[in-house]
């Protein structure tokens, strides 16, 4: 599966971004898909993860509430709907699929795409 996110910019703290991961190679429905993150200076992050028929969702804690991931395998793309967004939310956004289960464990991700950068003004 290659994984392409885009999306992500420059917004203003309390604003919004969407980001977008197309998928292609694979069948796009037999996989869970993620969004995890990382900051400067600090290590990879668990964001969202969505099953891959999209009715289980999870999301980390600092983003429950503003955070939405949705998925339109029609499309073959994820999306993350970020809402409130803080300066602490600042990071490189990636996307990454997993074959089959519903875990977003990042050492069993099978897939990464490259990431998207977001940065959050104060």
């Amino acid at each position: 599966v290659q994984l392409q996110a885009s999306g992500g910019g420059l917004v203003q703290a309390g604003g919004s971004l969407r980001l977008s991961c197309a998928a292609s190679g694979r069948t796009f429905s037999n996989y869970a898909m993620g969004w995890f993150r990382q900051a400067p200076g600090k290590e990879r992050e668990f964001v969202a993860g969505i099953s891959w028929g999209g009715g289980t969702t999870l999301y980390a804690d600092p983003v429950k509430g503003r955070f939405t991931i949705s998925r339109d395998n029609a499309k073959n793309t994820v999306y993350l709907q970020m809402n409130s967004l803080k300066p602490e939310d600042t990071a490189v956004y990636y996307c990454a699929a997993v074959f089959g289960r519903s875990s977003w464990d990042q050492d069993g991700m099978d897939y990464w795409g490259k990431g998207t950068q977001v940065t959050v003004s104060s």
